[in-house]
């Protein structure tokens, strides 16, 4: 599985659109209902890409349930990391690869 994460319109999925394979998007939203990160991460893990945005670069909510959404969905980063054969930052369109190595492309 590849894991891809970077802040809003870093270009992820265009990124991502390179390689074959099955791909889920926005999983940090899954993380604020979860009832159990751990297994959330397994099932996502079945895909062979994984986008996530980095929601926790920015101004810390007032609001605790924001808060607490934004810790779940951190923690379920990393958990998707841990998984990973390959995991890429996006910044500015540019891919980094902090894990692994990239498949080949399409």
């Amino acid at each position: 599985m590849m894991f891809i994460t970077g802040p809003l319109y870093s270009g992820k999925r265009t990124f991502a659109r390179q390689f074959a394979g099955s791909c889920i998007t926005d999983v940090q939203d899954k993380a604020a209902d979860a009832a159990d990160l751990t297994q959330l991460a397994e099932e996502l893990a079945q895909y062979d890409i994984v986008i996530a945005t980095e929601v926790g670069g920015g101004v810390v909510p007032v609001d605790a349930g924001q808060r607490a959404a934004r810790e779940a969905a951190g923690r379920l980063a990393c958990l998707l990391a841990a998984r990973a054969d390959c995991v890429v930052q996006m910044f500015c369109g540019i891919p980094t690869v902090l894990k692994g190595e990239l498949p080949k492309k399409c």
